[in-house]
């Protein structure tokens, strides 16, 4: 009945040139109808109508004007909560955003001290900085390929660092750390509700590098539901959070490493080759330990200042002996293996040179064959791993295992002891 958002008074229908067609049908002879406002605009109104002729007067009409101030107070209220609420969902996103932004910021702190440098002066080095140096500059896919404790992850933040990206957050993804089932949510987040647990939202890794860049660790252990989902957005740039329908865009640069021989994976089907070819942009191989010889000095001398420090230590020197020692050294674990040689001989040393006993690693020296000739880079390696195998009884995993004395991951371990051919031998009880 009302037209012009006024409130309206009526005793007499047949005088009313308002009322419809409707309401005439409808036998109403008089009403009262008083508009809902909110924010000065029409939302609706109150209407009290009679079948007979002044039903209603000034005190009636007073009330209506009192109930709806009253109603319209509450819908006002009814707002302002909505918009409370929703102000505080985005609220809170934005805190765990910032929450999960500081944890990235203090693991990337946590790891430059760990490794505050590239050291080293090697070819093999200078070749990989050099292509560092080089792609950095774009916004291109970048694949890091190398044995586990090469350093890819440390190679992964020079890159992001030299970009134009630096400012923003590195994200990095440990991908044989999640379970299968927490991927897609870790990867890509998820709603409220979306499974057992999700008691809130979460915002997964490519949202929380929008901007800048995520990297994507040994991630030929995906499996093969997570490669698919991670191609598309390699592709678009889209993706939906679980449970979600809301299509989100992010603007993320993609650097992947992996310890693994992703052909050799394509061709066994367990590696999907089209997401291969779009990590594969510009591949970065980073040498061995092994490869990069000339570097062991200085890296060995790195780890010990570094450590002496830590432990408030008083060492001065590596002994010639050692150095040579450590240069012979087949170095199945790489960097990491060394790091963890030199922490433990910074721990035992009472003096302020450096000396490495043969009881922190075995024997470090090159080993020789029966015939007194010296064993090959490979068949160091075979000799020197089982050696390690044998002194724990070919335990591989946990605190007493091989692994755990070689610095390497269990899974690398037995890659090499696959590629080196060692298997343990069985006796037959006669």
């Amino acid at each position: 009945m009302i037209i012009d958002g006024k409130p309206r008074y009526c005793p007499d229908t047949d005088k009313d040139e308002f009322i419809g067609p409707a309401g005439k049908e409808l036998g109403i002879n008089s009403y009262l109808s008083m508009p809902l406002r909110s924010e000065n605009k029409s939302i609706g109104a109150i209407n009290l109508t009679s079948l007979k002729k002044n039903s209603f007067d000034e005190s009636e009409l007073e009330l209506m004007e009192i109930v709806t101030n009253q109603i319209e107070i509450a819908v006002a209220n009814a707002k302002q909560a909505d918009e409370l609420e929703k102000a505080l969902s985005e609220l809170n996103i934005l805190k765990n955003q910032l929450e999960m932004e500081n944890k990235s910021l203090q693991e990337e702190i946590k790891t430059a001290h760990n490794f505050e440098e590239i050291v080293g002066e090697s070819a093999a080095l200078k070749k990989v900085l050099g292509q560092v140096e080089m792609v950095a500059k774009t916004d291109s896919t970048v694949l890091i390929r190398g044995d586990t404790g090469t350093g890819k992850e440390r190679i992964a933040r020079s890159i992001h660092n030299l970009s134009t990206r630096g400012q923003r957050a590195l994200i990095k993804v440990n991908c044989p750390a999640i379970p299968s089932g927490l991927l897609e949510s870790e990867l890509f987040g998820h709603e409220k509700g979306a499974f057992t647990g999700a008691l809130t939202k979460k915002i997964g890794k490519f949202e929380l590098a929008d901007g800048g860049t995520i990297f994507l660790d040994e991630l030929g252990d995906l499996p093969l539901d997570a490669q698919a989902k991670l191609l598309r957005v390699l592709q678009e740039m889209e993706f939906e959070r679980v449970g979600g329908t809301e299509t989100l865009s992010v603007d993320v640069r993609v650097i992947a490493a992996t310890n693994r021989d992703l052909e050799a994976q394509v061709k066994e089907g367990k590696f999907r080759a089209d997401l291969y070819y779009r990590l594969n942009v510009f591949p970065i191989v980073v040498p061995s330990l092994a490869e990069r010889r000339e570097d062991i000095h200085l890296l060995a001398m790195y780890f010990t200042q570094k450590y002496t420090n830590k432990l408030s230590k008083e060492i001065k020197s590596i002994s010639e002996e050692n150095i040579e020692r450590l240069k012979n050294y087949s170095w199945p674990g790489n960097i990491r293996e060394l790091e963890n040689i030199i922490e433990r001989a910074v721990i035992v040393s009472t003096s302020d040179t450096l000396y490495i006993d043969n009881t922190l690693v075995g024997s470090l020296s090159e080993p020789i064959s029966k015939e007194g000739k010296q064993l090959s880079l490979e068949d160091n390696e075979r000799e020197h791993i089982i050696k390690m195998l044998s002194k724990t009884k070919w335990i591989i995993h946990g605190d007493n295992g091989a692994a755990k004395l070689l610095g390497i991951n269990p899974s690398t371990l037995r890659s090499r002891m696959n590629k080196l051919g060692i298997k343990k031998e069985v006796k037959l009880i006669e």
